[in-house]
């Protein structure tokens, strides 16, 4: 299958849709910033409270009608623009693959190589968030603004927390068998000298040299990384930037307070605050994007998450290893107040609130990218650490679909891994506001690796959007019933293989995205037991109606967005640690029973709030011989203050049954 690299088949119709859009946009901004004046987000509302003079009443009266006059004089220019746009869109391709030209930041093709090396197997991380990145005006219906700007600062935290190095930390303790695995959040970063050459002592264990360079593209720019993993490789699979750090259980998992002051000392000391990354200066006009103390969300804000993050500056010179001991030792007591650290001891993974996005992660799966211009800025920012994206999936007038689409599906997909095909599919029962865009389902073939014997490794990822509308549970259903449909159909026209002589083995089968119910509702009982869930595991939930108690809901409360003790990444994880801060800040399932008052919505029937954002895998129709697990989930905080969801991920591990050699 042929992977489409631009919009339209021709140039001639990429020009003469430019010059149709080009007609068109005077009007849409127009008419996009003349609605967004009226609709205040909650963060406006306080700021025009401490107004005295009505400054912002003022401007309002003035540009209203400014904004009004343009809006007819441009009228008949987008007229003749749609005129040339609507029929254009027969010919236009359902997505847009981008590579990154960049060859000495691309290694896809390396990272292929890595699965003959592994042996008994590789994981790879999945992360799914919906961004919320709609058209300004609309945008703020769900409280949060500045949609351009969100759209870089989101892209930017999200390759920072992921390009981090993975460390895990394993607690040698008679009294704690359980493994905190901080590869998600805690690390360690000697900014200075050469750090293959320290050793550790007696009670630590480094199986391999790490640096964390701040605003770097992660595996892209791993020449260095790769070149110290050759030296010293003892971690599993594929993890680029690992550490491993064991630490004895002697004094019972405890610091002394000489040894914490001295940390904290060293800390200090350590030398200036890092600058901010470029386009810093543009992001934080917003409240979004203002860093706070404490705030982790982007690795090079001066100050520290409280479990997440430690970081050396040095200037010149060596680190000072006892440091580096006691910084290590730190990060992981601190874990043991985290919601990370695994209190069920029938659990057979690890899981976290995180105030970063997983460390190594491979596939991103994103929803509500519907803004066009935001969804380049996105890009360009992802590209910094996903070689593969495709982006502005779906389609546009009358195609395909029942009624018309004035926007595309807000689908976007990143990968450090080649895609191989990819496919998408519009729904076509969608009602109301919904029926405007073209939600549908995203369906990606990607290569993860070959074996000794040539043959290629592949994985099948699929993202989606599920209608929105609260009591459309008939429509959920049928359109679940359709991505069941059309990812079999995508897989069996995409295989080379038989059973016979299988060219391609398969690793993995994802479902990713914001089906919009929850396992908890009373109303959504319909979907909670739909079939999808006898063929896909839902690592989070134990039945239909009921969900593991570690698990939390991903809807925040749109009205809190700008709250102090929400608005940063690190406070927001700390809130969702409590079920007091839950109940404050997260949507719950609503009672038949309880009125819309807002007690009423907060009254929590089970669970712990309306998680409708999933990551579903399966171990149908995958090599036989192969395992898939989850090592790993979390909830991640780190795009707080920029989108009314929580991100998740999730972890796979796919074991071969092989000994390591």
């Amino acid at each position: 299958m042929v992977l489409y690299t631009s919009p339209f088949p021709n140039s001639f119709l990429s020009v003469l849709h430019s010059f149709s859009w080009g007609l068109i946009f005077p009007c849409y901004w127009l008419a996009d910033r003349l609605v967004a004046s009226f609709v205040p987000t909650t963060y406006e509302k306080r700021q025009r409270a401490d107004d005295p003079c009505y400054f912002h009443a003022l401007c309002i009266i003035i540009t209203t009608p400014i904004y009004l006059a343009l809006l007819v004089a441009s009228l008949p220019f987008a007229l003749i623009g749609f005129l040339l746009w609507s029929p254009l869109q027969s010919a236009r391709r359902p997505y847009i693959y981008s590579r990154l030209e960049d060859k000495n930041h691309a290694n896809g093709a390396t990272l292929l190589t890595e699965w003959k090396a592994a042996g008994s197997g590789k994981s790879f991380c999945f992360g799914s968030a919906n961004v919320c990145l709609l058209p300004d005006s609309l945008a703020r219906f769900n409280n949060v603004f500045n949609t351009q700007a969100r759209a870089k600062e989101i892209g930017r935290r999200i390759r920072n927390g992921a390009s981090r190095p993975q460390i895990k930390i394993y607690i040698d303790s008679p009294t704690n068998t359980s493994i905190s695995a901080a590869s998600f959040s805690s690390l360690v970063s000697p900014q200075g000298g050469d750090s293959t050459n320290h050793t550790f002592n007696p009670g630590m264990k480094r199986t391999t040299s790490m640096e964390y360079k701040g605003d770097n593209s992660g595996s892209n720019n791993g020449e260095d990384t790769r070149e110290d993993k050759g030296r010293t490789r003892e971690p599993n699979e594929g993890e680029e930037n690992s550490c491993i750090v064991r630490i004895n259980g002697e004094d019972n998992g405890h610091m002394s307070d000489t040894e914490t002051d001295a940390v904290n000392g060293q800390a200090h000391a350590s030398g200036p605050a890092e600058p901010l990354l470029e386009g810093d200066a543009d992001v934080s006009k917003t409240p979004n994007h203002k860093q706070k103390e404490g705030d982790s969300g982007s690795l090079d804000s001066c100050s520290a998450s409280r479990e997440s993050l430690v970081k050396v500056r040095v200037g010149d010179g060596t680190v000072d290893q006892s440091t580096v001991n006691k910084l290590l030792y730190k990060a992981s007591i601190m874990k043991k107040t985290s919601v990370r650290k695994k209190k069920h001891t029938d659990e057979t993974f690890d899981h976290e609130i995180s105030a970063f996005f997983p460390a190594n992660l491979d596939f991103l799966c994103l929803q509500e990218v519907f803004d066009k211009r935001a969804a380049e800025k996105l890009k360009e920012q992802l590209h910094h650490y996903f070689e593969y994206i495709v982006y502005d999936v779906g389609v546009y007038s009358c195609r395909s679909c029942c009624s018309f689409k004035f926007v595309n599906s807000g689908l976007l997909f990143a990968s450090r891994y080649p895609v191989m095909d990819a496919a998408y599919h519009c729904y076509p029962n969608g009602r109301g506001t919904d029926s405007l865009a073209s939600k549908g389902a995203l369906f990606l073939k990607v290569q993860v690796g070959s074996t000794p014997q040539d043959q290629r490794i592949v994985g099948y990822i699929s993202c989606t959007h599920l209608q929105a509308i609260a009591g459309d549970t008939t429509v959920r259903c049928e359109q679940l019933d359709m991505l069941q449909d059309w990812l079999s159909e995508f897989r069996k026209s995409t295989s080379s293989s038989s059973t016979a002589n299988p060219e391609e083995l398969v690793a993995f089968d994802v479902i990713c995205g914001d089906l919009n119910f929850d396992n908890c509702s009373s109303e959504d009982k319909l979907e909670q037991q739909h079939s999808l869930f006898t063929h896909y595991k839902d690592p989070c939930r134990i039945g239909p109606g009921e969900d593991k108690p570690w698990a939390i809901g991903t809807l925040l409360d749109p009205e809190g967005l700008y709250d102090e003790q929400v608005c940063t990444p690190d406070n927001l994880q700390k809130v969702l640690e409590s079920e007091e801060g839950r109940k404050g800040y997260l949507v719950y399932p609503i009672s038949k029973n309880h009125s819309s008052s807002q007690k009423g919505r907060k009254a929590s029937l089970k669970g712990n709030g309306r998680r409708i954002d999933y990551m579903l895998y399966t171990e149908e129709g995958l090599y036989l011989e192969w395992k898939v697990e989850v090592e790993e989930f979390s909830f991640i905080t780190q795009l707080a203050g920029l989108t009314d969801h929580l991100p998740v991920a999730m972890r796979l591990m796919v074991s071969t049954g092989e000994d390591d050699p």
